[in-house]
């Protein structure tokens, strides 16, 4: 495998607060640089109900994941299982679910904090935080700097295919402080703020690019539901490719083919949702 592309996921940003707050990303989309969709989240709209389906193509209705109390390993196909089985090579920036979805369940803290398992048929590069304690009294997330920079050190080193990053700052924030609020305005300028200087050097790296969500949050800072602000959330592209006009209103289901296709990796026939991007 010789394609590269790198998925970002902001945990917990409703479509209003792209376009709001998120100057530099608006910024590229208004120069041509990056390509921007609206994309609506599976049911529930909770964190790791979508992060399964993320990564599968299917709903949690298929996967079975209901909720962050329902986390076990998925035995649909997915995204890392099929680079791998092209014979790319896989890293993941990430909260530990992802490792329990995708490499091994239960999270051993000493074993899955951090490995390097060139044989893995999933996840070869794992980079993974648990956010135990997590409160509105203590929010538990790591940096983002530290994890944007996580993520660049291991495509450098390990050469990654493909790479995942996910960080609970923001998902965080608006849980503590709720959306219409001084604090969460400014959480999210900063993350912009964070974000940018590294979506040119990974471009640099040779990847194309994608930063997104897992759902959004209403005005009390909740989600799980359908509500609109709960469901909705903005999709950025960086890459050489034509995705569909900027009106068009993607569902979560066709993430997972998308990145397959452009990485030009196997789809499974688990994943029925049509790529937004093509092959070329």
């Amino acid at each position: 495998m010789d394609r590269k592309l790198l998925l970002i996921i902001l945990d917990g940003v409703p479509w209003r607060n792209w376009n709001r707050l998120f100057g530099n990303l608006e910024g590229w989309v208004a120069d041509g640089t990056a390509q921007k969709w609206k994309m609506r989240s599976v049911l529930p709209s909770t964190s790791a109900s979508c992060y399964a389906s993320i990564h599968t193509g299917v709903t949690p209705q298929e996967h079975g994941c209901t909720g962050n109390g329902n986390v076990f390993r998925i035995k649909q196909p997915d995204i890392f299982a099929q680079v791998r089985k092209s014979g790319g090579i896989t890293g993941a920036v990430a909260h530990s679910f992802w490792s329990e979805f995708f490499n091994r369940h239960p999270f051993d803290y000493v074993r899955d904090v951090e490995y390097d398992e060139e044989d893995s048929p999933t996840i070869n590069h794992g980079r993974f935080h648990t956010m135990t304690g997590y409160g509105a009294a203590n929010q538990m997330t790591p940096c983002d700097v530290d994890l944007f920079a996580t993520l660049s050190n291991l495509c450098l080193k390990r050469d990654l295919n493909y790479g995942m990053l996910h960080t609970c700052t923001l998902d965080s924030m608006g849980h503590r402080f709720q959306h219409d609020s001084h604090e969460m305005d400014h959480a999210c300028f900063v993350m912009d703020e964070m974000l940018a200087p590294f979506i040119p050097k990974w471009r640099a790296f040779g990847y194309e690019v994608i930063v997104t969500a897992d759902h959004g949050q209403d005005a009390r800072g909740h989600h799980g539901g359908r509500d609109p602000l709960q469901q909705e959330f903005a999709l950025y592209y960086f890459g050489d490719a034509q995705g569909p006009a900027p009106e068009t209103e993607l569902d979560q289901l066709q993430l997972a083919p998308t990145i397959l296709n452009r990485l030009g990796a196997d789809i499974p026939q688990t994943m029925k949702a049509a790529p937004f991007l093509p092959r070329d």
